[in-house]
């Protein structure tokens, strides 16, 4: 079987950039206080409705839970108002890649790898991030944005239409995770997944089952550390290491 390593998923949020505490959260709060909701969901609150997946979901259920009963109409507007302040705290380059991130993007652009954005944020918040990030240079062949998709993670459609339009085997592809809805949606599509925690502390569900969990993707000055999978030959992730998961995988698979 030919496990050649041919094209890599990233997750967004959480995956690339930590952007929850530093961007998603400030902006949720300034939208409550610009429609006069007495509404302030600190750190320990909002990583609890992180098990939400989606903001307006969010919003919703919060809205539930405090016996606001919020009308769907205003919700949507509370959310577009969220989104234009996360746009602004964006612009105000609050976020930055995670340890190792840039690094093992640039390797694999390099190696004519085939590599990807499946994402339940919006298109505009997408495009936006890796604009700042990558500095007007887009690595990314597609972006699978939550307006693509009328199921979004933890269902494995967002999966499922990225390796369709991609055309590239499972078996030939590796997901990069850091969250339950996430991993949920990868590993329902049947794709080798590793899985990277973000800054966002995370109890990973009972029948989500792993074979590659790495403390970050590392660097030559941060060492990354493998949790479960194959030994990493030198201090970071790289293209050899994906490589040698795969083969690993796809062993274990037969």
């Amino acid at each position: 079987m030919n496990t050649n390593l041919e094209g890599v998923y990233w997750d967004l949020d959480g995956t690339i950039a930590n952007t929850e505490l530093e961007a998603h959260l400030p902006a949720f709060n300034l939208a409550f206080k610009d429609f006069g909701l007495n509404w302030n969901w600190e750190t320990n609150k909002y990583i609890q409705l992180l098990r939400i997946n989606g903001g307006k979901n969010r919003i919703a259920y919060y809205s539930k839970s405090n016996d606001d009963n919020l009308s769907d109409e205003l919700i949507i507007k509370i959310h577009e108002k969220k989104q234009f302040h996360y746009l602004e705290i964006i612009k105000k380059n609050c976020v930055n890649f995670k340890t190792g991130v840039f690094r093992l993007i640039n390797e694999l652009h390099k190696k004519k790898i085939r590599q990807f954005i499946v994402t339940s944020s919006s298109r505009r918040q997408v495009d936006l991030i890796v604009e700042y990030l990558f500095n007007g240079i887009n690595p990314f062949e597609f972006i699978i944005a939550s307006e693509d998709v009328e199921l979004k993670k933890p269902h494995p459609l967002p999966y499922l239409k990225a390796v369709q339009l991609s055309g590239i085997k499972k078996n030939n592809s590796i997901v990069f995770e850091d969250s339950n809805p996430g991993l949920i949606s990868s590993l329902a599509a049947n794709l080798p997944t590793i899985f990277v925690p973000s800054n966002i502390p995370i109890v990973l569900e009972e029948n989500i089952k792993l074979d590659c969990i790495l403390d970050s993707l590392g660097d030559e000055n941060n060492v990354a550390n493998v949790i479960k999978g194959p030994k990493l030959k030198t201090p970071y992730v790289d293209h050899s290491f994906l490589s040698e998961y795969l083969k690993t995988f796809s062993n274990a698979k037969n």
